[in-house]
């Protein structure tokens, strides 16, 4: 039973919290307009309502949610509360030329709350489409320029079969013409082709070809002119004529249909910060510089970034088809990723199929819908909830329908959220990425409240008018309902006058401030009042000790108890009494104060008497100048150790046997003896010395030298009387085994077989054999 009770109330306590995080809450501080209150937060609401302010009230009482202005006495037709709406829309009908409805949307929008606007899309059958092939003149692509200088009329005859108008165009790329990405040698310079008996061109960055047209043969006529070329490294400039190709829209000849960039390669590409191998540090600024048709600055810019290049391919609506060899697809899936509405293909070793690479690169962009608003201000927050065939995708940052259908109608639902007050106008464009058609929307702030107050020229006294449920005043009137001459003061500066301090209420939000002066309220009891120049005052708010204000046995005086003779603490709830404070004639040793009977004890010392101070520190180190003085001038105090000594008396005594007695060492390093005394009060102490110290004896000289010399002969005597032991343990050791080795020895007494006589012998005549 227990546990399910407890459970109960979990779960009752769970329902609160989720019900609690969903009730609106205005989040306000101060907000005396009506303007300040609707900029306070999403759910605060103002109330224009000419008596709903009572004496004394400040207008912020008026800024509230709708629940709590209701539930104060607010009629709800008095309420401003503006939200967000759409203020004019522009819808067009969904055709083969308008695949986006509608164009135009003004929203207004109250911040924090999210207005809403609905888009619609169809995909439209035979919509234009402008291919520009964009073709890696790098070496390594040797047979696959041959094979594409067929393709002319077949690209168009492919992308006439799925649109009714069709243009190509034609660039290459190598690399920037630097080291260590092309050689420099004036030999490589003019063929750097690894083959001299290829025909080969002088190396460049980007080159565009042929402007983008319906002429099949013309662009078999100038691919056809082409001749490969070479550079140093693996990775290519790929991107640096990417990005022309994108921002030279005039000179490449884009149309404002569906654009698509096939790049064409067999190997990777530089990124931004490469170029600083070759010393180039100025970054990519995103700019057309084709001169006559060649990318001539590609040695003064670093290549661009891939969040670069995606921005700008994004901004001028192209997609890109990304026609790689089979080692290159992992790398430009990586790269598509990042760069959206593009698609890898697998390009055969000799692109022989680029055209069918082409198509089904071209059906699966065109079925995937991806609606973007590109860079917005900070201060507007964008989402997209898409319906789509298959499912319904919410609150995500793009709007995305894929495997959409020729002539399927999606919808998209845009979600605008202003997060505080627009200064002007703020404009974006919401677009179908790789399409021409685009949303133009722009969007300004309800941060103005439009009461429309009923004329009343008696609500303010006949010297003002009515504005949100305030009377704006005339000139020379003020107060809150104009009734003060002006003077000198602004009806701000009468209204500070009521005011304690800049934090608190007018007149304590007990009074009412008029012309300056606080009208504090009356209460029913006639024995209670709130009085003072602020209304901060009364004679019942004070501590109350057994359901009696001061106990009974004394006055309340502005929150104060005010106690009668005998009677004392906060609440004058003790009869004034020292008998538990005194001991040995003083009241709490003279280091507390004595309320209620009991000690209330200073600086650490502790009840009843404030006598012991466990945390306090020793003060024998304190006195031990003090003590050595009066040693050094044996007992006789000449007015030297009074400045040291602070208000401790000091009395000369024979002996100090006591156990708790301070032991300190003096400027000798001799110690001295003292008992120190903490007598009634703050620094009072009392002091019995003796003259007598304890000082260490001399070291004796003669006895430290001889014993260090003996010491040191008699370890050496040992050392030598070890080491001889040692040695002839070791020796004996080594003669025993010589002894046993001999014994081991067997003699051959045969004669040497390599002995021979002497051939002459000499004698000596003079000797005798002795």
């Amino acid at each position: 039973m227990s546990r399910c009770i407890v459970f109960l109330l979990i779960s009752a306590e769970f329902i609160s919290l989720q019900f609690a995080s969903t009730v609106p809450v205005c989040t306000k501080t101060k907000a005396n307009t009506c303007q300040e209150c609707i900029q306070s937060g999403q759910h605060c609401s103002w109330c224009k309502q000419l008596d709903f302010t009572k004496a004394g009230e400040s207008d912020s009482v008026r800024c509230d949610t709708n629940s709590s202005l209701v539930r104060l006495g607010c009629d709800p037709s008095n309420i401003i509360d503006p939200g967000s709406e759409i203020l004019f829309e522009d819808p067009q009908p969904l055709n083969e030329k308008v695949q986006l409805t509608p164009k135009t949307i003004k929203l207004l929008l109250r911040p924090g709350k999210t207005g809403e606007f609905t888009v619609k899309f169809r995909r439209a059958e035979g919509y234009p489409v402008d291919l520009y092939y964009l073709m890696d003149l790098s070496y390594s692509m040797f047979d696959d320029l041959e094979n594409v200088k067929k393709l002319g009329n077949q690209l168009l005859s492919a992308l006439n079969g799925i649109t009714k108008s069709a243009q190509i165009g034609f660039g290459s790329f190598v690399d920037k013409t630097v080291l260590p990405f092309v050689s420099t040698h004036p030999e490589q310079l003019k063929h750097p082709c690894t083959d001299k008996s290829v025909p080969c061109q002088p190396p460049f960055s980007f080159k565009h070809i042929l402007r983008l047209t319906d002429d099949g043969n013309n662009f078999i006529k100038q691919v056809g002119l082409q001749q490969i070329s070479g550079n140093l490294d693996s990775p290519e400039g790929g991107l640096d004529a990417m990005m022309q190709v994108a921002v030279c829209g005039d000179k490449i000849g884009w149309r404002n249909v569906t654009r698509l960039l096939v790049y064409a390669t067999d190997d990777g590409f530089h990124i931004a910060g490469d170029g600083k191998l070759a010393a180039i540090l100025t970054p990519n600024n995103g700019a057309c510089h084709l001169e006559e048709n060649m990318y001539k600055k590609s040695n003064e810019f670093d290549y661009p970034s891939v969040g670069q290049l995606a921005q700008k391919l994004s901004e001028n609506n192209i997609q890109v088809v990304f026609a790689v060899t089979s080692n290159m697809v992992k790398t430009y899936q990586d790269l598509s990723n990042l760069i959206p509405k593009s698609v890898v293909g697998k390009l055969s070793s000799d692109s022989s199929n680029v055209v069918q690479l082409i198509t089904e690169a071209y059906k699966n962009l065109s079925s995937e819908v991806i609606l973007d608003h590109g860079i917005t201000p900070d201060n507007l927050d964008i989402v997209y909830d898409s319906y789509c065939s298959n499912g319904v995708n919410k609150n995500t940052l793009r709007g995305l329908c894929s495997n959409v259908k020729i002539n399927e109608e999606i919808t998209f639902k845009v979600k605008v959220t202003a997060k505080q007050c627009l200064t002007n106008q703020q404009n974006f464009s919401i677009r179908a990425l790789g399409l021409s058609d685009d949303l133009k929307v722009e969007v300004t702030t309800a941060c103005d409240c439009k009461c429309n107050d009923a004329l009343n020229p008696k609500a303010c006294n006949s010297s003002g008018t009515v504005v949100c449920g305030i009377c704006s005043c005339k000139p020379g009137f003020l107060g809150k309902n104009c009734e003060c001459e002006a003077g000198s003061k602004t009806s701000q500066q009468l209204e500070q006058n009521c005011k304690k301090d800049n934090t608190s209420a007018v007149c304590s939000g007990v009074g009412e401030c008029l012309c300056g002066q606080c009208i504090c309220n009356t209460i029913d009891d006639p024995a209670k009042k709130i009085y003072g120049p602020h209304c901060e005052c009364d004679n019942f708010s004070c501590e109350m000790f057994e359901g009696k204000v001061c106990a009974g046995e004394g006055t309340c005086s502005c929150g104060t108890c005010i106690c009668n003779p005998g009677f004392d603490g906060s609440a004058c709830q003790c009869k004034r009494s020292t008998d538990r404070c005194t001991s040995e004639g003083s009241i709490c040793s003279g280091r507390g104060d004595c309320e209620c009977n009991t000690c209330k004890c200073r600086g650490g010392y502790i009840t009843p008497y404030c006598k012991v101070c466990p945390g306090c520190p020793s003060a024998c180190p304190r006195f031990g100048p003090c003590v050595e003085c009066y040693i050094m001038q044996e007992g006789k105090n000449t007015g030297n150790c009074t400045s040291i000594c602070l208000k401790a008396r000091l009395t000369q005594v024979e002996e100090v046997t006591e156990e708790q007695a301070c032991k300190e060492k003096d400027t000798d390093n001799c110690w001295m003896r003292y008992y120190l005394t903490e007598e009634n009060g703050v620094d009072n102490y009392s002091i019995r010395y003796t003259l007598k110290r304890e000082c260490p004896e001399a070291p004796n000289i003669f006895a430290i030298v001889g014993g260090t010399i003996g010491g040191v002969i008699a370890i050496g005597l040992v050392c030598l009387a070890i080491w001889k032991v040692v040695t002839t343990i070791a020796d004996r050791k080594e003669y025993q085994r010589f002894q046993k080795e001999m014994q081991k020895v067997k003699w051959d007494k045969g004669e040497n077989p390599i002995f021979t006589t002497a051939t002459t012998t000499v004698q000596n005549p003079n000797f005798d054999g002795e």
